[in-house]
């Protein structure tokens, strides 16, 4: 299968959804705004998770998505994949998130 251009094109799997989820991450100070936002999303999932707060787990997607959006919008100049691939995208944030905390991506 060949690698969609652009948010419109159809995705059939995860592993044709990578390299467009990069395409749209290109911009070094968006991936890290994702860093960022992954970061602070977990620890409020965690936190909650930990001190039985379900209300601070419920506020975790806005810690993640709020510097992610940023980063597309101010930095990218793109539309989030998320409006359209929101299991895929997640997905990609961790694996971006997971390569970047190994030192594999930048």
């Amino acid at each position: 299968m060949s690698t969609p251009k652009n948010h419109l094109d159809p995705i059939g799997d995860f592993e044709q959804f990578w390299p467009f989820y990069l395409s749209q991450h290109q911009n070094r100070t968006s991936r890290w705004l994702h860093f960022v936002g992954t970061t602070c999303a977990l620890s409020c999932f965690f936190t909650g998770l930990l001190t039985l707060t379900p209300l601070t787990m419920l506020i975790a997607p806005a810690f993640g998505y709020g510097p992610a959006w940023v980063g597309h919008f101010f930095f990218e100049k793109n539309r989030p994949a998320t409006f359209k691939y929101p299991v895929w995208s997640l997905r990609g944030d961790f694996k971006m998130f997971f390569l970047m905390l190994r030192g594999q991506l930048h």
